[in-house]
């Protein structure tokens, strides 16, 4: 039976505002208040991605391999037992397994349903409209996650264990959303016995994917510019909470800070598709590395309205490269490697973040925050200046 490439696409976008319900954004205040220390808690997000880079890959074969419904179910599933675990624990250990399994689940989702999109559009013929899919995809993340933390920012001072409660819900609805979508083409060609046996093993999917990588410069250099743009994003939004504690910032101050960072997010997706028709890559590209760059190295001057104004730019940017990224990378990636190799993506991030992460967390505990994103910034500043002077270097010697 032919799928209704719409319907799939409709219940994509439910199953998206359920999973990425940010209801528990606000974990970093959560685990500060259960006695961690900002090291500890990036210590937990460090061993999040460390299980995401080792469950990445295989999760993205998974997908590749069986059908994408199967996978989003066990995601889900995986971060029910993940909430669970963060209402019962009280030490680090306990918190670090709850990490693990919201990595796993994590891992599941990531790149499987915007792959799911891509085969629903293909089987329906209607490829041409995946940039528009994709932007309205992430102005649903964006609302849903905002929604998720502006309901979370009044549970700070009251009950703050609801908000995962609340999150076990939302994995209940979701699951309900994956049960209504078809499977796409692509998946059910491997029904039969005769079909299994005659795919690719997934050794040898995992070893066609690295030649493409080997192959593909530009597609290997996307992703190593969004694992850093992301690792600046991530870590900016997440430690800022810290600030809004120490500044003992009101529940209702955070929710509104939140909602109008999110407004300025959804604004900038939705100029995405223009901006990737009005300007090259090459310059989406340039402003998207520099920029963030720039912006922080000027927290050095430890302005509060600086690091609530960057704070607020930051998300904007954030929220662009999403769509702009995936657009470019499901122009490069074949249909039947598609999940697998926007998993290597994120498997570039987790390994930024395993690094980074916990030092910074170090360094705000040892100084502070401004500190500690102007040294960030000032490390990547020194690193691209030492990579363009050498390539610069080794073309004059070329020559």
């Amino acid at each position: 039976m032919k799928i209704e490439y719409h319907k799939n696409i409709k219940y994509s976008y439910y199953y998206s505002f359920f999973s990425f319900f940010g209801i528990t954004g606000l974990w970093v205040i959560y685990l500060q208040n259960a006695g961690l220390t900002l090291f500890e808690i990036g210590l937990c997000e460090s061993i999040f991605h460390i299980a995401s880079f080792l469950f990445e890959v295989p999760s993205g074969v998974l997908a590749d391999r069986f059908s994408y419904k199967t996978v989003l179910v066990a995601g889900r599933i995986t971060a029910i037992l993940s909430a669970i675990v963060m209402l019962v624990g009280h030490s680090l250990v306990v918190f670090a397994l709850g990490f693990i399994l919201n990595a796993f689940s994590y891992n599941l989702q990531s790149g499987t349903i915007d792959a799911l999109m891509y085969d629903s559009l293909i089987e329906g013929k209607q490829t041409k409209l995946y940039p528009k899919v994709i932007s309205k995809a992430e102005i649903i993340f964006e609302v849903a996650d905002t929604s998720g933390v502006v309901i979370a920012g009044f549970f700070i001072h009251w009950h703050f264990a609801l908000t995962y409660v609340i999150f076990i819900l939302m994995c209940v609805m979701a699951l309900v959303a994956i049960f209504l979508l078809q499977e796409p083409l692509r998946s059910k060609e491997m029904v039969t016995k005769k079909d299994v046996e005659s795919t690719v093993t997934v050794g040898e999917l995992i070893k066609s994917s690295w030649k493409v990588l080997k192959k593909e410069k530009l597609l290997r250099n996307l992703m190593v510019y969004q694992a850093i743009l992301d690792l600046i994003y991530t870590s900016y939004y997440y430690y800022y909470q810290s600030v809004m504690k120490s500044s003992d910032f009101s529940g209702i101050m955070i929710s509104a800070i939140i909602l109008g960072s999110s407004v300025i997010a959804v604004g900038a997706i939705s100029l995405s598709t223009k901006i990737m028709k009005r300007y090259t890559q090459k310059n989406i590209l340039g402003f998207l590395l520099v920029s963030p760059i720039s912006l922080v190295v000027l927290l050095f001057v430890k302005k509060s309205v600086l690091m609530l104004g960057l704070f607020m730019l930051l998300r904007a940017l954030s929220a662009i490269i999403g769509p702009i990224f995936s657009s470019y990378y499901n122009e490069l990636i074949e249909s039947k490697q598609r999940a697998t190799l926007l998993s290597v993506a994120s498997v570039l991030f987790s390994a930024t973040m395993i690094i980074f992460f916990p030092l910074i967390g170090w360094l705000i505990d040892r100084s502070n925050f401004a500190i500690a994103f102007g040294s960030l910034g000032l490390f990547l500043t020194s690193v691209f200046l030492i990579i363009n002077l050498g390539k610069k270097l080794g073309t004059r010697l070329k020559r």
